[in-house]
């Protein structure tokens, strides 16, 4: 889109279905690099990309015609065959419907990258439920408890 300049920054978290604590650190670091690539193939930007065995987060930033659904079904998608296809896991990879995504503003994303960076130690404190629920309280997400990911008792 000619004379269009943008720059929207979104942090997305995604997590793996059941959040089975599927990823491990002999495949986190290639399957970062596989998720940056197919952002990079979409003409988009990765700032920082960490996460935990059973969830990810991404800081990206899009353009104004980019559909984030699309991008993140694409991610997804890509991803869950790769791990498939590469026997990572045993049994069928596969992540959770639906995503969260937060917007950032400039001032803020060394402050996100920070957070992304430090999830092995902000984890130690902090359960990826309580830590999700508490980002859509900060951003004033509206939901229903029952429709936030299906979580693992125990």
């Amino acid at each position: 889109m000619p004379n269009t300049f943008s720059q929207i920054y979104i942090h997305v978290v995604f997590a793996i279905k059941g959040r089975e604590n599927l990823i491990n650190s002999k495949f986190k670091d290639e399957l970062y690099k596989y998720i940056c690539g197919i952002v990079k193939g979409n003409n988009e930007k990765v700032y920082a990309i960490n996460g935990m065995p059973d969830h990810v987060h991404v800081l990206l930033s899009i353009k104004p015609d980019t559909m984030l659904s699309d991008l993140m079904r694409d991610i997804k998608a890509s991803s869950s065959k790769w791990i498939n296809s590469n026997k990572l896991v045993i049994g069928k990879f596969q992540w959770q419907e639906g995503f969260g995504a937060f917007s950032c503003s400039q001032s803020q994303i060394d402050k996100v990258i920070a957070y992304i960076d430090n999830q092995d130690m902000h984890h130690k404190k902090t359960s990826f439920k309580e830590e999700y629920i508490k980002l859509l309280k900060s951003y004033k997400i509206e939901f229903n408890e029952k429709y936030v990911f299906k979580w693992i008792e125990g």
